[in-house]
């Protein structure tokens, strides 16, 4: 008998590229939970990026760890048929880690949506934002960290999010509705 997939749909790329904007438009147009990845962050995290810090691998395998089971709860505990999560996931093995989410299950997928965008498009961004700890001192620390998702990572949505807010919102949706509407003909084949 074939189960239902709960999808983790994690919203990833560097600070400033509309993870949060496109998440939280995710989660209302399919109607799934949305976890903001940033809330999630210890307070040294925080306390390092405000003062222009990047951080190190060693700062995020638990912030990444805490996303990850909170996810999971979400679909388990909570009994959701999916989630949106946004985290930069930056490179494969902060991926990878998000991955082990669905290892083993019949029921839980993990997916990225990759936004995709240069450094001058996200610098312009960030530093017109106010009121958030990433200030656009950071943005080229990303992109160095920045390892874009390889072609084996097929687990992979990219969306060019050059565009307006709206246009980058609307190719998400549609890319992850053909996603799911590919990948649940190919359970039934």
């Amino acid at each position: 008998m074939c189960k239902h997939p709960r999808y983790i749909w994690m919203v990833i790329g560097p600070a400033g590229c509309g993870k949060s904007t496109i998440a939280q438009f995710l989660s209302r147009k399919l109607n799934l939970p949305y976890i903001e990845g940033d809330d999630f962050h210890p307070l040294q995290n925080i306390v390092k990026m405000a003062n222009g810090v990047p951080l190190t691998d060693e700062d995020r395998w638990g912030w990444l760890d805490t996303l990850r089971n909170e996810a999971v709860a979400k679909l388990t505990v909570g009994n959701a048929d999916g989630c949106i999560v946004t985290c930069s996931c930056l490179k494969r093995r902060y991926r990878d880690v998000i991955r082990v989410a669905g290892a083993g299950s019949e029921v839980v997928v993990v997916r990225f949506v990759y936004l995709r965008a240069d450094e001058e498009l996200v610098l312009g961004r960030v530093s017109a934002r106010e009121g958030h700890y990433m200030k656009a001192g950071m943005v080229h620390s990303q992109f160095v960290a920045l390892e874009e998702p390889e072609d084996d990572e097929v687990d992979v949505i990219t969306v060019d999010v050059s565009g307006t807010r709206s246009e980058g919102q609307w190719s998400a949706l549609c890319k992850v509705l053909q996603y799911v509407d590919t990948e649940e003909g190919a359970r039934f084949e």
